[in-house]
């Protein structure tokens, strides 16, 4: 994997995180029946907006990575060309 999209990767692996931990979060507050539940589903939901697009970063770093270095492809021992034997 190129560099851009292991960066890209690990950016939304971990903003997904914290988006679960504030989910986590909210549902303990609503639980407790706090008064910040509701500032902490609202937060939840902003982080999955953010969450979304940060997985969708992923694929568009990807396919810019592919268009501007090309797909580097060697091929399989399968399609090499095979000296011809003696018989």
């Amino acid at each position: 994997m190129p560099d851009p999209v292991r960066e890209a990767a690990v950016r939304a692996v971990l903003i997904a995180a914290l988006t679960l931990v504030q989910l986590l979060a909210a549902v303990l507050c609503t639980l407790a029946k706090s008064w910040t539940a509701f500032p902490m589903m609202l937060a939840t939901i902003a982080g999955t907006i953010v969450t979304t697009w940060a997985f969708l970063d992923i694929w568009i770093t990807r396919q810019m990575w592919r268009q501007r270095h090309g797909v580097v492809s060697l091929p399989s021992s399968a399609a090499r060309r095979r000296p011809m034997e003696r018989r």
